[in-house]
């Protein structure tokens, strides 16, 4: 029958030290648990070690230092092991499986914010628009980084991502649904780089679309107060008899239909005089494809007549460098309404929404003369407009972007503007397509 090691008292393995002080450590049986042994040091620093068998083979476990782990706690952790050991369990390799899980969970451990930043420096090269990849950058940041930031991307839930979305969803449904698309992106750029696993709780379909309502039934498109069409003529007067370069950006804003943000960063190697052709560069345009603009005589007169100056690529430039600001051709446009207004008692409102008309509505003018005072097609309309139309019309008029008919309607369009065309002399188009 083996042995029973005398049970040793706290105060005996306080005091127990190296025999010599020197030399290879010595392990001193401690008794109460069998197998259970304290190492020390030649400089008297102590262990706990557990010798048992395993399986058929002959293993030992450190239990932990001394003081740190006392004696009855080492007594209890060589208890632990000796019944997982009873129960089939190899301590040897559950440690081994526990490290694994550990090292992985580091591996995974990514905050939402490095997410981000992660997810952005892969992406937004493939964004040449300046303007976009601000807008995805400023929207994470703004909305979702502050909420989701410091959270692990695997912790991440639908719930989560709803408390970013619920507070901006019905007020700003637009930004939101954007946000949305963007987190999702985040995410699954967090899954394909292994730092989460699962579904991604910002998808849409079959996810949040059955908790959140559909942006089509809560964010009506916003019109932007438009120019009404028997008001054009006596607008553009108003216009040229302004001061400043941003009545120039103005009238070129409405005789191309373009938006202004395009009209602000207009540059003279753009515009083709001789061939009477604005082309507009995929990075400057919303939908980044090439858009050519035909221009009408106005339009071409309008551009030998502004001021150019040395050195500067912008058509229109702002006095002190620059592009001119969107709230520069906002206000010119506030104030030809009100000296209209005081003028006339009319002013220049939009019809349905009783609102002075901005900018970005004098595309909307645009569009409702071809619609309700020409017999031009909607689709080339839609053109002019670099609007994304049905795969039907792309299959018929995208090749050639039909720049030449699309000339005849900007001249009419221009000749109506300036009084040369009146309602009784529509010009139309008739071709077959």
């Amino acid at each position: 029958m083996p042995r029973v090691a005398k049970e040793m008292t706290a105060i005996e393995v306080k005091r127990l030290g190296h025999p010599s002080g020197q030399g290879t450590n010595k392990t001193f049986a401690v008794g109460g648990v069998s197998g259970l042994l304290i190492q020390v040091t030649p400089n008297d620093a102590k262990t706990w070690l557990l010798r048992t068998t395993v399986g058929t083979k002959r293993r030992e476990f450190g239990l932990g230092g001394y003081p740190e782990v006392g004696l009855a706690s080492a007594k209890e952790r060589a208890r632990e092991l000796k019944e997982k050991i009873r129960k089939g369990v190899d301590p040897s390799e559950e440690r081994k499986a526990r490290k694994s899980e550990l090292l992985a969970a580091q591996r995974r451990g990514l905050t939402f914010e490095e997410a981000v930043d992660g997810c952005l420096a892969a992406k937004l090269d493939q964004y040449k628009n300046l303007k976009h990849r601000q807008q995805w950058r400023n929207t994470l940041y703004k909305y979702a980084v502050p909420e989701l930031g410091k959270m692990l991307v695997q912790d991440i839930s639908v719930q989560d991502v709803l408390r970013v979305l619920q507070p901006i969803w019905m007020e700003k449904t637009e930004t939101a649904n954007r946000l949305r698309g963007r987190i999702e992106a985040v995410l699954t750029w967090a899954t394909v780089s292994g730092h989460r696993s699962g579904d991604n709780p910002a998808t849409w379909s079959g996810n949040l679309k059955e908790l959140l309502p559909a942006p089509s039934r809560i964010a009506k498109e916003k019109h932007q107060p438009a120019l009404q069409i028997e008001d054009v003529e006596r607008w553009l007067r108003g216009v040229r008899s302004m001061d400043g370069i941003g009545r120039y950006a103005l009238e070129f804003t409405l005789l191309t239909a373009t938006r202004s943000q395009e009209v602000r960063g207009a540059r003279w190697n753009e515009i083709n005089l001789r061939k009477g052709v604005w082309t507009i560069p995929a990075e400057r345009m919303k939908k980044e494809r090439e858009h050519r603009i035909p221009l009408s005589d106005s339009a071409l007169e309008l551009l030998r007549n502004v001021p150019k100056f040395e050195g500067v690529e912008l058509v229109f430039p702002a006095p002190k460098g620059g592009e001119i600001s969107d709230m520069t051709l906002s206000a010119a446009m506030k104030r030809l309404h009100n000296t209209d207004l005081n003028e006339t008692g009319i002013g220049f409102y939009d019809r349905v929404l009783h609102r002075p008309a901005v900018p970005h509505g004098l595309r909307s003018t645009f569009r409702d003369w071809v619609a309700e005072r020409t017999g031009f097609p909607g689709e080339m309309a839609e053109i002019a407009l670099a609007h994304k139309v049905s795969n039907t019309v792309e299959a018929a008029y995208r090749r050639g972007d039909m720049i030449e008919k699309r000339r005849t309607m900007m001249q009419a369009w221009a000749d109506f503007a300036n009084g040369l065309k009146k309602d009784e002399n529509v010009v139309e188009l008739r071709t077959t397509f």
